[in-house]
């Protein structure tokens, strides 16, 4: 019952496809991957579990230190019916003692999928050319494609639509500001990323975002005020201001972010019915106060949540039989 239930939201290309980036995925098909996960939040607040991936198993790779994506992922499976199994990378000397196209030679002879979150992103695309079953980019250091999807879904429950909601990013132009323009500009959306001078989103990421706003008709920006970014704002975003594996850089980076605080006074420069969302973990009193973490304005716990309906819909998509 579940299952054909499923189909209505099926797409065929979805089936065996990689999650590499969301520019890799049509506006249609972001769209089925959100109708299915509002199907499936539905079904989870009644208690109803459909085992869509029942005799399926995941590998999860984790080369990076894990916390929502580990859990959600794990706890996603096992909701479908399926089994996640936990990888470590140390343990598994990925890309050491063994190559990463071996590992995705293997890996495709157990298991039905494979989620890896690791620094380079060429170790996801290495993965997906040597499997033979689908892999789903958990994160890496330009891209977080799971987070951005929720991060739409999260969007379209609170304010009922995508096209037309503007999206003012204050703080790094890093992997989840990508996918974050990667997705605005598939959806038709307009964001504004105000990052400080020298941490803008990368130049190769912004050509293909602007060429599909350009299709879409999204309306696109990087600049330096957040002030200026905040005006009219539906939502406004914000990431720590030192990534994993930058922690040389904290201070340099404290310096540069001064004036990217997500505080009160941005918030006032917004809409009156602005949401603030953050990927997490936060650094707060850093990149965001604690009063608006906390406040009315923040949804950052309901888009935590959210990653486990909108991975669930992704692995049903890619993975059910």
């Amino acid at each position: 019952m579940y299952a054909s239930l499923c189909y209505i939201f099926y797409m065929d290309k979805l089936k065996n496809k990689d999650l590499i980036s969301i520019h890799d995925l049509s506006k249609e098909e972001i769209q089925v991957i959100l109708n299915l996960a509002k199907f499936l939040k539905g079904r989870a607040k009644k208690g109803q579990m459909p085992q869509l991936l029942k005799g399926k198993t995941l590998a999860m790779i984790f080369d990076k230190a894990s916390n929502r994506t580990r859990v959600s992922f794990e706890v996603g499976m096992w909701q479908l019916g399926g089994l996640a199994i936990n990888l470590d990378a140390a343990g598994l000397r990925f890309g050491i003692g063994e190559s990463v196209p071996d590992i995705g030679r293997t890996l495709s002879r157990y298991v039905d999928g494979i989620v890896i979150r690791t620094f380079k992103h060429e170790n996801v695309k290495d993965l997906a050319k040597n499997s033979s079953i689908p892999i789903i980019n958990g994160l890496t250091d330009l891209s977080h494609p799971c987070q951005s999807l929720s991060d739409l879904f999260t969007i379209w429950e609170k304010k009922g639509k995508l096209r037309g909601i503007k999206i003012a990013w204050v703080g790094d132009g890093n992997n989840v500001c990508h996918s974050l323009l990667n997705a605005a500009s598939k959806m038709g959306m307009e964001m504004i990323a105000a990052c400080p001078k020298r941490y803008e989103p990368d130049p190769k990421v912004m050509k293909v975002v602007y060429e599909d706003a350009k299709r879409s008709k999204a309306v696109i920006s990087v600049i330096n005020d957040p002030q200026d970014a905040v005006a009219f704002a539906d939502v406004i975003y914000t990431d720590v201001w030192t990534s994993m594996g930058q922690e040389k850089e904290k201070e340099k980076r404290k310096k540069a972010f001064r004036g990217f605080q997500v505080n009160f006074d941005l918030i006032n420069r917004a809409k009156k019915d602005v949401i603030v969302m953050h990927c997490l973990p936060a650094h707060r009193n850093e990149e965001i106060t604690d009063d608006v973490m906390d406040s009315k304005y923040s949804v950052v716990f309901d888009q935590a949540e959210n990653r486990l309906h909108v991975q669930k819909a992704i692995l049903a998509l890619l993975m059910e039989n």
